[in-house]
């Protein structure tokens, strides 16, 4: 399937905002390569815990890591996070970093999304492994005015950090996007571990065939 980025961005639904009162509203960042039943694990009990509103699901356009990740183009996997999704009224999909392109920073992100959405408390959510390395974010200490941390909790995991994170327990479920790409490699069943829209669109397009 062959869909520009403007055709695709415009057929994403963007609901209306009220004005009313602050909404509650969760960002899941990533590079979805692809998304699997951990992602939306963890936000569905982020959101049930706190009473989030709605989390958006972000995948960057390229990762800013030191050890880039080699990822697929961006809309297909923009299109697998929107299928992995789809049916949960509290999950929606944000294509700002996919539409900007270039090397994804958190804190450009966030202004940006804060000064069109002022009615947004913004919740972003991160491993527990994560958090070690808040230090190391681009203008840490910027961001934690645009953002409350929220650390995903697995057993075994500290929780010691200078900056203020508000923690939530998970399931311990060992799946990486790593061992799924491998998994198609080596043509294994990847049932279960991502949705079946997912796998059926990595089936339709020929994903992951040669990753290494």
């Amino acid at each position: 399937m062959v869909t520009t980025l403007k055709e695709f961005v415009t057929q994403v639904q963007v609901e209306p905002e009220s004005a009313d009162k602050k909404k509650k509203i969760g960002i899941i960042g990533g590079t979805f390569n692809p998304p699997h039943v951990g992602h939306l694990i963890i936000a569905e009990q982020v959101t049930d815990k706190l009473g989030l509103d709605k989390v958006y699901f972000m995948p960057n356009a390229k990762p800013p890591h030191i050890d880039t990740k080699e990822a697929i183009d961006p809309i297909d996997r923009a299109r697998m996070v929107q299928a992995a999704i789809a049916g949960n009224s509290h999950f929606d999909i944000e294509l700002l970093e996919v539409q900007r392109g270039g090397k994804s920073y958190t804190y450009n992100t966030m202004l940006q999304l804060t000064i069109e959405h002022p009615n947004y408390d913004y919740y972003f959510i991160i491993g527990g492994d994560e958090v070690a390395y808040l230090n190391t974010w681009y203008r840490i200490d910027d961001l934690l005015h645009l953002v409350k941390f929220v650390g995903v909790n697995r057993p075994g995991q500290s929780r010691e950090s200078v900056y203020p994170v508000l923690w939530v327990d998970v399931p311990n479920l060992a799946i990486s996007s790593t061992d799924i790409r491998q998994r198609i490699t080596h043509h294994k069943s990847v049932r279960y571990l991502v949705p079946d829209l997912v796998a059926a669109y990595i089936v339709e397009n020929g994903l992951y065939l040669n990753d290494r």
